[in-house]
């Protein structure tokens, strides 16, 4: 497997740690597909992939169906993508991805966990030379898939040569430019592959080697984060740990 796979799998499973709370975050996601894109899925390319990520996190089908009726009601919020970066504790960097209708109330909330551990929250920017942000597909593998031959026909639309397969969940993974997800995501779709997850993401491009006492305080600043509900993601630079 390749970094990128071993560092998303490592954060996947502490971010998608509380059902309750994932389904929360999907579902702002939801109404902010809904509102650029309309309710319809066959006409919404960026709410088709949010709905194939829900129902690999087993998303029931109702409370997809919820979250579409209640993005359309008038009284909605408006969602607001901010993302927030600094440095936590031990040098270690974290990018916040958000999703917020009170950007001065989400400031507030990262902030006071910067502060409670120490750490610097900066300029937005002030640390994105240390992520690559990618646009992220998995779809099912299908028998005779050569993705050698697949990989070349893809980055004519800004797919990048690495790949990693899954083979306990029968899946590939496919990184890209995020700029290009709407042309992958119809490319896949039109060749008949079945998308089971979408989304983008921040990928540490220099890990960060920690003790386990330092990982265990930057573990609890992290989940402190996650704790609110406009936090959609926390990205750090700290290895995975090898265990």
């Amino acid at each position: 497997m390749g970094r990128a796979f071993e560092y998303r799998k490592a954060a996947k499973m502490k971010r998608w740690g509380h059902m309750a709370r994932t389904f929360t975050k999907i579902g702002k996601q939801i109404a902010v597909a809904v509102k650029t894109g309309g309710p319809e899925p066959e006409n919404n390319p960026t709410l088709r992939a949010i709905i194939a990520t829900a129902k690999r996190e087993n998303m029931p089908k109702d409370n997809i169906e919820r979250a579409i009726k209640n993005a359309m009601g008038k009284d909605q919020s408006e969602y607001k993508t901010m993302t927030y970066e600094g440095y936590g504790p031990h040098g270690v960097a974290i990018f916040v991805d958000t999703l917020t209708d009170n950007p001065t109330r989400t400031v507030g909330d990262v902030r006071s966990v910067f502060n409670k551990f120490s750490g610097n929250l900066g300029t937005m920017g002030s640390l994105a030379y240390l992520f690559d942000h990618k646009c992220v597909f998995s779809f099912k593998k299908t028998e005779g898939l050569d993705m050698d031959e697949m990989i070349l026909d893809l980055i004519d639309y800004g797919v990048e040569d690495e790949y990693d397969e899954d083979e306990e969940e029968g899946s590939i993974t496919i990184y890209g430019d995020p700029k290009c997800f709407g042309q992958i995501q119809k490319h896949l779709e039109e060749n008949g592959f079945e998308v089971v997850g979408a989304e983008f993401t921040y990928i540490p491009n220099d890990l960060k080697e920690v003790t386990s006492e330092e990982r265990e305080s930057i573990d609890k600043m992290v989940e402190r984060l996650e704790d609110f509900d406009d936090v959609q993601t926390v990205y750090t630079n700290m290895k995975p740990s090898e265990n």
